[in-house]
């Protein structure tokens, strides 16, 4: 049993969590193992997001400090719950939960919720699909390098012409 101090920890705690998440998925781990769970916190930390164990009516209090995302997942807080807080890249926690629901018929994600909106399970799967932070930012960059590559090569393309010009001149004659 939680003493009343436990629980008001518990509820800022999480209060923060929620607050620092950009992203926050609501899954069921009932059946799973302790070796499963163990293996799914392990790749979830890898990618700035974490996995908590919550009870549903201190998740519900917590929210409190959070209406939009209160509103949003309050009906999904039913059964046996774990939310996945997304600190960094959303797309990344929704891949994991999705490729380890997979393996693990046992883990059921829920809902989630991002910048205020609900998600369910379809969307949660589409958001999977979605290129890694990282992969966008080398798409970008490279977007931004074609330019300035072409530029060099047609730069060096004029000299070269004028050496291809002068190789030709001096085998004809």
């Amino acid at each position: 049993m939680m003493t009343r101090s436990q629980k008001a920890t518990a509820i800022s705690d999480l209060s923060e969590r929620f607050g620092k998440a950009k992203a926050a998925f609501l899954v069921d781990y009932k059946g799973m193992n302790v070796e499963e769970v163990t293996e799914l916190r392990k790749q979830l930390n890898r990618i700035q997001a974490e996995m908590k164990v919550v009870r549903n009516t201190l998740a519900k209090r917590a929210l409190l400090d959070h209406p939009e995302t209160l509103e949003a997942i309050d009906k999904e807080f039913v059964g046996t719950n774990a939310v996945v807080f997304a600190y960094d890249d959303v797309s990344a926690p929704a891949k994991a939960l999705t490729l380890y629901g997979k393996d693990v018929e046992e883990l059921q994600i829920k809902a989630g919720v991002m910048d205020g909106k609900a998600l369910n399970e379809q969307q949660i799967e589409y958001l999977a699909t979605l290129p890694s932070k990282e992969e966008l930012q080398a798409k970008l960059l490279a977007t931004f390098q074609a330019p300035m590559a072409k530029l060099v090569r047609t730069m060096n393309e004029v000299p070269a012409g004028f050496v291809r010009v002068l190789a030709a001149k001096k085998d004809a004659g």
